[in-house]
């Protein structure tokens, strides 16, 4: 697209003749956030000048990350580790990425990455995996209700075909009902590989209640999600039969290195464990996040890697558990719906896609599956470091000093 054009086209935009979403019917993506930005800059009377300094391939966005693009924001990336991990999947030491605007939070990590590599490092398992969909379907009255639930599981095997021919890796696992007067939630877990799988079970998902829609006579179906899913939101149901990757890490860390790393004791951490984490989180009815920052780390590692933001809220969801052994200090963390993927959505973007390189967890792994595992267990050890050292700081009443060193304009 020569300059003419594209400027015909801005005036055409400015004048309301074409509308924004409407521009790439005459140019291709990477002319179209030109023109987009330079369009919106006279509209808004703005400056978008750092948008759009951005290098990027925008025909490889169309139509897969967003839409209306104007460029791309900025967001400052730092490095932690490296972190020793000894997980069911990964075993090394890697270091991590973390995109964030928060100053300290990548410096704290890094020390209480040093409390655990001095202590041997981070034992971390996956202890389940499984991505969900949740429809709802309406009946006349419960007695079809309860027919339709015992017809559903005779049937199992037919719907678990229609849902798999959607997908070259999705497995339908199960499907779990929740009965409500006449209403019946379902919940379709599926084994996704290296996705994190959304989509994936969404689309598979619309073809089995098709399915069952088609074949059983007075079902309805109201929609592909129902809310038990449960996506995007905080939920014990997802506490309580996990989504996504269910991981913990944990870890015994020696008195000596406490006192050495942080100035501090088990004994005070582990009382300002059980007072903040548990008893003041339930106070403040935060049932479904017992712990200290969670988000801080899960968001700052899913902004790095490319995964959906929004599932910050459920990825942070979670337990810090501790006990006294001895003078030394158990810690673990537990993350029942850590949603995250290797491949597809974000993570192919070039940024993003560096990011997953230095853990060398982008892509697909051999097994597949394997790479998310590994990412999973790289995570929880990550936010493992985090919650130690915020509540050593709280031990030591360190917290605001390092604000103000790191955090703050001077």
């Amino acid at each position: 697209m020569n300059s003419e054009e594209k400027e015909d086209l801005i005036r055409k935009i400015v004048n309301g003749e074409v509308a924004i979403h409407q521009i790439e019917k005459f140019a291709e993506p990477n002319d179209a956030v030109e023109v987009r930005r330079r369009s919106l800059e006279i509209i808004t009377k703005s400056t978008l000048e750092n948008i759009g300094s951005s290098k990027m391939d925008y025909s490889a966005i169309r139509g897969k990350n967003a839409e209306n693009v104007i460029g791309a924001i900025s967001v400052p990336v730092g490095v932690v580790g490296p972190i020793k991990v000894k997980g069911g999947s990964f075993d090394g030491s890697v270091y991590v990425p973390m995109a964030t605007t928060e100053g300290a939070l990548i410096a704290s990590i890094g020390r209480g990455i040093k409390a655990i590599n001095l202590s041997g490092g981070a034992v971390a398992r996956v202890i389940d995996d499984g991505m969900t969909r949740g429809p709802v379907f309406k009946f006349d009255s419960i007695v079809d209700a309860h027919r339709f639930v015992k017809w559903l599981h005779e049937n199992f095997p037919k719907i678990k075909a229609v849902a798999e021919a959607t997908t070259h890796h999705g497995k339908l696992e199960r499907i779990t009902h929740y009965i409500t007067g006449n209403n019946v939630f379902l919940r379709l877990r599926y084994k996704t590989g290296d996705a994190m799988g959304m989509n994936m079970a969404t689309v598979a998902t619309e073809a089995a209640c098709t399915y069952m829609e088609k074949n059983f006579k007075g079902a309805t179906l109201v929609g592909v999600s129902g809310n038990m899913c449960s996506d995007k939101k905080p939920s014990m149901v997802n506490m309580l039969e996990g989504r996504g990757k269910t991981v913990i890490a944990e870890i015994v860390v020696k008195g000596k290195v406490l006192k050495d790393v942080f100035g501090a004791d088990a004994a005070t951490i582990n009382d300002i464990n059980f007072r903040k984490n548990w008893a003041g989180s339930i106070r403040a009815g935060s049932a479904t996040h017992l712990n200290a920052h969670f988000a801080n780390m899960v968001a700052a590692i899913f902004l790095a890697t490319g995964q959906d933001i929004a599932q910050v809220v459920e990825s942070s969801s979670g337990y810090t558990w501790t006990e006294l052994r001895g003078r030394d200090l158990y810690i673990s963390v537990t993350m029942p719906s850590l949603e995250i993927g290797t491949k597809g959505g974000g993570t192919g973007l070039p940024t993003q896609n560096e990011s997953l390189s230095i853990m060398k967890l982008n892509g697909s792994g051999e097994p597949l599956g394997s790479n998310s595992m590994k990412l999973a267990e790289v995570i929880a050890s990550i936010v493992m470091a985090g919650e130690l050292n915020l509540l050593s700081a709280l031990a030591t009443r360190d917290l605001g000093k390092a604000h103000q060193k790191l955090g703050r304009s001077k």
